[in-house]
């Protein structure tokens, strides 16, 4: 190991805190200290640079998990003690399954809007007037969920805003916007978003009629002035005066309530492409050679995987729920969503079927398509991603049917390929060399109480 690779990495040692946190004791200055010098004498028996790189992120990764696990430990959640949902610690039986506030009457709702501070005004998004659709892009383009490196951003496209927020029976006053106020004229600029999409959700057999909660997001200079405990209240008022009393939403913070705590594992692609931007790194011990060829994949898919068709609607709907309801929390489908979730949609969706001679639809594979911007390469703007959706396998094993969704997503020249472990997803990690994501997604369901779930029990999946 060059000198300049031993000096660089005896300073990123010295800069890891144990704990994720700096020693505040003479004891704890003298554990950090032992640590560092066993860190640094594991360092001096690696063979090379890439090694010592793979050390350090796996250090970093386990400091900074125990860092978040401190954090939501000491976390009182104040707006969130609030709401109707069953407190951080709760311990409910497989027996409960039902409404916390089971009121249900519109009427005893508040009519009017929550009144904003000053230099705020609430507004609709109206995503079919281009202007505010590219209004709504940009906000979230530049605030939306980034990583903790501040390495990557999703970029939601507006043909994908589209897509997810005018499913059916969608409404224009619960995609809601913050804007400054109005001036010459003119409207103010959009500052902060939150957005609801009807759904039917059974959970534990129990239907009922809830909104997906999406796009909540707030301009990143205004993050200190409280505003999405506002929108948060905004949106429920506005759904509880259509008589719909619970609403489904995920988050990568452990909040008060949380149903099931799942997380996201990434299938390389494009393996050169994705250590480069520092997506990944090269694994210990082997050449990029080696590591390519590794992750290579056959050229064509294994079964007749086609393209689905809106004659295939009415068959992958019964396929679909007649799995889902195996499960103890799904969506269930009825054919005009399917129609428009699940058709393929250009740089949005893709869906396949297998069709047996018969005419019997046997299978159903499909995942979206969500880009995120590369924020600290000069070679590369995107990162091509795509996410596993919903999935059947009849006619084929699960390890079969991802197999050949990860066939037909590079083909199609994405990067990497990424999935939840809900559902069957977690059973084909191992033997198809997913790697596990960092962070935990957590699925909640306001006003409502049920014990907590598995990942595999859980048949949902927000965009």
């Amino acid at each position: 190991m060059s000198g300049f690779a031993t000096e660089k990495v005896t300073e990123d040692i010295a800069k890891l805190k144990v704990g994720g946190s700096a020693p505040d004791s003479s004891s704890s200055t003298g554990a950090a200290a032992a640590s560092a010098t066993a860190a640094m004498s594991q360092v001096a028996s690696m063979k090379n640079v890439n090694e010592v790189k793979q050390y350090i992120m796996q250090q970093q990764i386990a400091a900074l998990q125990k860092k978040i696990k401190k954090k939501e430990g000491s976390e009182t959640h104040k707006f969130w003690d609030t709401q109707p949902m069953a407190k951080k610690d709760a311990v409910i039986s497989e027996l409960v399954n039902e409404a916390i506030d089971k009121n249900t009457d519109p009427e005893q709702v508040r009519q009017t809007p929550y009144s904003m501070p000053a230099g705020f005004e609430w507004c609709e998004i109206d995503v079919h007037d281009e202007g505010e659709l590219q209004e709504f892009y940009a906000l979230l383009a530049a605030n939306y969920v980034e990583d903790d490196g501040g390495e990557f951003r999703f970029d939601y496209s507006k043909e994908f805003l589209m897509w997810a927020l005018t499913v059916p029976n969608y409404r224009k006053d619960w995609h809601v916007g913050v804007r400054s106020p109005a001036k010459d004229g003119k409207p103010g600029k959009l500052m902060a978003s939150i957005t609801a999409v009807p759904a039917l959700l059974q959970v534990h057999g129990v239907q009922m009629s809830v909104v997906e909660i999406n796009f909540l997001c707030v301009h990143k200079k205004l993050r200190d002035k409280r505003l999405s405990p506002m929108l948060i209240r905004e949106i429920t008022r506005r759904v509880n005066l259509t008589g719909r009393w619970q609403a489904v939403y995920t988050a990568g913070a452990l909040l008060p309530g949380c149903k099931a705590r799942c997380r996201y594992w990434h299938r390389t692609l494009q393996p050169e492409k994705l250590i480069e931007v520092k997506f990944s790194f090269l694994p210990m011990g082997k050449t990029m050679p080696q590591h390519v060829a590794d992750l290579d994949l056959p050229k064509k898919p294994l079964h007749a995987f086609r393209s689905m068709l809106e004659s295939d609607v009415s068959q992958v709907t019964a396929l679909l729920n007649t799995y889902l309801r195996t499960l103890k929390m799904s969506q269930i489908f009825e054919e005009h969503e399917v129609s428009h979730v699940l058709l393929p949609r250009e740089n949005v969706m893709n869906s396949y079927v297998v069709q047996g001679d018969d005419g019997v639809i046997t299978d159903f594979a499909s995942f979206y398509n969500l880009k995120s911007s590369i924020l600290k390469s000069t070679k590369y703007s995107e990162l091509l991603a795509v996410y596993s959706y919903y999935n059947v396998a009849g006619s084929m094993s699960y390890e079969e049917l991802v197999t050949d969704l990860l066939i037909l997503a590079k083909n199609q020249g994405v990067d990497v390929f990424n999935a939840l472990d809900l559902m069957e997803n977690q059973s084909v990690f191992g033997n198809l060399k997913f790697g596990r994501g960092d962070g935990a997604l957590q699925y909640y369901v306001y006003n409502w109480n049920c014990a907590q779930l598995t990942p595999q029990e859980v048949g949902l999946v927000l965009v």
